[in-house]
C-alpha cells in the first residue's frame, strides 16, 4: 500500500497555490478595457479630486537629443498648460536653428508651430500636424493634461480593446488599443502597469506602404531640415533628406513611431501624476535615412486650478 510522504497540509497548500495561479491567469485573460481604465483613474486619485482639477500648469526642464541619424543636444524649458479639453504644450530652446515645439488645441482645432530657422515645422511637428488626432484627442502629455481622454471617455466616444499583457523593455505591461471616434491611420496603444494600473506609455505608429498611390499630403511636404551648431549639424526633430512621397515611390515602406513614456510619479493636491516625461520619435524613410530623436522632460512644478488666459488656447 502506497502512503504519501507529504503531509495533508502541504498538499492543501500546493493545491491552493495552483488555484491562485489559475485564477490570476483567468483574471488576466478576462480583463476588460473599462476595468483597466477604472483602476488607472483610481491610481490618479479619487473621483472628487480628479473632477475638481479644472486646469493645470506643468513646468520643467527639457533635454533634446538626436540619438541616430544626426548630432544634437540642447537644453531648454518645457511647459504644458491645459484647461478641460484645451491644451498648449511647448518646448523652448535658446537656439535660432531649432527653437523647439509648440502644440495648441482649443478642443476642436489644432495648431502646430513652425520652429526651425527655415520657418518650417520639425519632423516631429510635421508628423503631429498631419496626425493631429494625437493633440485633438487629448492624448499628448498623458495624465499631465486635463484633456486626457480617459477622464471622459463617454464624451470622446473612443473604442478601447484589451490586447493582452506585453513585455516591453523587460517589463510586463497591459496593452489597450485606442481607436478614436473619427477614423485615423494611426495605430494607438496605451500601456499600463499590471500592479498599479498607472499609465506609463503611449505608442503611435504609422506605416505608409509603397505603391499605394497616395501619401498623406502634409507628411509629403516635410522637406529636408537641418541646422548648424558649430562643427556638427543638429537634426531638428529628425533630419529629413527626401520627402515621404519620394521615398515611397522608390518602393520601400516608410514608418513613423512616436512614443511617450511617463515615470517618477508624485502626488500633488491629491493627484498622483508623472514628473518625468519622455518623447521618443523614430522616422524610417523608405530607401532613406532613419532618424531617432528624444525630448526628455523633468517636471519641477505642477499647479492645479490656475486661472489661465484664453489666449493660451487660441488656434488661428
Amino acid at each position: 500500500m502506497y502512503t504519501s510522504r507529504f503531509p495533508n497540509w502541504m498538499l492543501s497548500t500546493a493545491l491552493f497555490v495552483l488555484w491562485l495561479a489559475g485564477a490570476s491567469l483567468s483574471y488576466g485573460e478576462n480583463l476588460k478595457p473599462e476595468d483597466i481604465v477604472a483602476k488607472s483613474l483610481d491610481s490618479m486619485g479619487t473621483t472628487q479630486v480628479r473632477t475638481s482639477a479644472k486646469s493645470r500648469v506643468n513646468e520643467g526642464t527639457v533635454q533634446f537629443r538626436v540619438l541616430s541619424g544626426g548630432v544634437g543636444n540642447l537644453a531648454g524649458k518645457g511647459v504644458l498648460v491645459s484647461q478641460g479639453r484645451k491644451l498648449q504644450f511647448f518646448m523652448k530652446f535658446p537656439n535660432n536653428d531649432y527653437r523647439g515645439e509648440q502644440f495648441v488645441t482649443d478642443g476642436d482645432k489644432v495648431r502646430v508651430a513652425a520652429t526651425t530657422s527655415r520657418q518650417n515645422r520639425s519632423s516631429l511637428g510635421q508628423f503631429v500636424f498631419s496626425q493631429d488626432v494625437i493633440v485633438k484627442e487629448g492624448l499628448l502629455g498623458g495624465e499631465l493634461s486635463t484633456a486626457w481622454p480617459l477622464l471622459n471617455l463617454q464624451e470622446r466616444k473612443a473604442k478601447l480593446s484589451y490586447e493582452g499583457e506585453k513585455t516591453i523593455d523587460g517589463k510586463k505591461l497591459l496593452d489597450v488599443r485606442y481607436k478614436p471616434k473619427k477614423s485615423s491611420d494611426l495605430d494607438i496603444h496605451l500601456y499600463f502597469e499590471p500592479d498599479t494600473y498607472r499609465h506609463v506609455m503611449t505608442v503611435y505608429t504609422l506605416r505608409i506602404r509603397p505603391g499605394i498611390g497616395h501619401v498623406d499630403e502634409q507628411l509629403s511636404n516635410a522637406q529636408a531640415t537641418g541646422a548648424d551648431l558649430g562643427p556638427s549639424p543638429i537634426a531638428t526633430g529628425g533630419v529629413v533628406t527626401e520627402s515621404s512621397e519620394t521615398a515611397t515611390a522608390h518602393g520601400s515602406e516608410t514608418r513613423y513611431r512616436l512614443e511617450e513614456h511617463f515615470s517618477d510619479f508624485k502626488t500633488v493636491d491629491g493627484l498622483t501624476l508623472p514628473s518625468h516625461y519622455n518623447i521618443h520619435f523614430t522616422q524610417e524613410l523608405g530607401n532613406g535615412p532613419t532618424t531617432v530623436s528624444e525630448w526628455d522632460i523633468t517636471t519641477d512644478q505642477i499647479n492645479n486650478n490656475v486661472t489661465l488666459d484664453p489666449k493660451n488656447f487660441e488656434v488661428k
